[in-house]
């Protein structure tokens, strides 16, 4: 159950992760205005130091809730192309990490003043952003398919759990009852 919350055992086609993609930036541009009318209303914009915003609580929990949905809607396009999301995700954040240290570390090959990255983290992160909007699935896009639906096993091949638990019961793999 918990592979279907965070996305990883779900798929997502291509024009429903552009249309969750949109309705989360929606989504978020409203709870950023929110969280900046109600910071505006209890204190001045004069008075508001930068160090303050990343102590308040309600900036936290907006950065998290975007990082999860965004998270998972990665994870299950990843897993509709047919790659593996828990070796691609971990990958692209290591290689995100190193490009970071790599744009501090040496600021000539940062793309900016702020040292955040370097032109190689902004391509990748462009082909991987085309790359999940517009690779194709893995199996037909004719028939939509639920993406929280598993998918049918074949009736011919037995899957390898009922193998196993016929090997155990000395039985067979298929069941005789129908």
């Amino acid at each position: 159950m918990l592979g279907f919350v965070f996305g990883l055992n779900a798929r997502l086609g291509r024009l429903h992760f552009f249309l969750a993609s949109v309705a989360l930036a929606i989504v978020m541009t409203a709870i950023c205005f929110a969280i900046a009318m109600a910071m505006l209303r209890t204190t001045s914009p004069s008075l508001v130091r930068p160090e303050e915003l990343t102590r308040n609580w309600a900036i936290i929990g907006a950065m998290v809730f975007f990082a999860l949905a965004t998270f998972m809607l990665q994870s299950m396009r990843i897993r509709d192309i047919g790659w593996d999301p828990v070796c691609v995700i971990p990958a692209w954040i290591a290689l995100m990490i190193v490009d970071h240290v790599a744009a501090g570390r040496f600021p000539a090959w940062a793309v900016g003043q702020e040292h955040q990255g370097t032109m190689v983290g902004g391509l990748v992160n462009l082909a991987l952003l085309l790359a999940l909007t517009f690779w194709p699935s893995a199996e037909s896009e004719a028939v939509y398919t639920n993406p929280f639906e598993p998918p049918a096993r074949a009736v011919s091949k037995p899957s390898m759990s009922d193998q196993r638990l016929a090997r155990a019961s000395q039985g067979s793999a298929r069941p005789t009852w129908s």
